[in-house]
């Protein structure tokens, strides 16, 4: 039965609700939560980190947090995940990068790994001559399996403390209103499946040469979102470098974004060169 870890379980850095800084009363239903779920069958996924993350998306109401938790495991069986985990190919990757980049790439200063998704590139129409949404579906929960394992165990030896989140950047250059209706359905499915399955992974997330207009539409959707996740975002214009740079090291940050890293030693690409701790021998089990 899966409650311990093979990586640090801690994060001294870590606000309250997170494992090794919670209250009595949290501690106790996060107790409650994993007995509830071995009672409903469940063995897999139940260390206190994983039993914080969906207590904290539930705002730590047991019975909500059970069922989304059951919603999940509902879903990983349905969809096939173990299997996609296990045996997903997909070779048209390269080809598909170029009309929608999406990577992990290194880790920022915190230890997080790196997201990268530049939303302006997207062509869906030349995308689908490559790929299936069907695929590209299959392929994100891919990454996300390869997020949560290895990545940020890999992560978390490296720094030598729990790391459960992303620092995220969004580049939307080239993002108009015409685009955006076109990939809205891609983005909402995929939307859905990271904040219904593999809630609380948003570490910080920068969004990017964000055309004129956006900060004012920004202001009026973060009065409707918890504070919590309006805290990590944080909108930028052209001028992003010195933000990034002050959250990402420039060895790890893509050259394009402001960074000094071209990924020379992985063949020239950093959208392709997957370079991080989950790649590195010493940090993987």
């Amino acid at each position: 039965m899966s409650t311990t870890l093979d990586y640090p379980s801690t994060n001294p850095d870590a606000p309250q609700g997170h494992p090794g800084h919670l209250t009595s009363e949290q501690e106790s239903k996060v107790v409650q939560l994993r007995a509830a779920l071995q009672q409903a069958g469940c063995t897999e996924r139940l260390d206190d980190p994983s039993m914080c993350r969906f207590l904290r998306a539930r705002k730590w109401d047991i019975n909500l947090a059970k069922e989304m938790f059951l919603n999940c495991e509902k879903w990983r069986r349905e969809f096939g995940v173990v299997d996609i985990a296990k045996n997903f190919q997909y070779p048209e990757k390269e080809a598909v990068s170029k009309y929608y980049p999406q990577y992990y790439h290194k880790t920022d200063k915190d230890g997080r790994p790196v997201y990268i998704e530049q939303l302006g590139a997207i062509d869906l129409k030349k995308m689908y001559e490559i790929t299936t949404q069907e695929r590209m579906m299959q392929n994100l929960v891919y990454e996300y399996e390869k997020f949560v394992d290895p990545r940020l165990p890999a992560c978390s030896r490296k720094a030598g403390k729990l790391i459960e989140t992303s620092c995220t950047i969004l580049d939307l250059k080239g993002v108009g209103i015409t685009s955006i209706s076109s990939v809205y359905g891609y983005v909402k499915q995929a939307s859905q499946i990271s904040s219904d399955y593999y809630p609380e992974r948003l570490g910080k997330m920068f969004l990017i040469n964000a055309p004129w207009g956006f900060s004012g539409a920004w202001k009026m959707v973060a009065k409707l979102l918890d504070p919590a996740t309006v805290a990590k975002i944080n909108i930028l214009g052209s001028s992003y470098h010195s933000e990034l740079l002050a959250q990402i090291p420039a060895e790890n940050l893509p050259k394009q974004f402001g960074g000094k890293c071209d990924c020379a030693d992985r063949g020239g690409n950093c959208a392709m060169s997957d370079a991080g701790p989950w790649n590195d021998p010493q940090y993987l089990k």
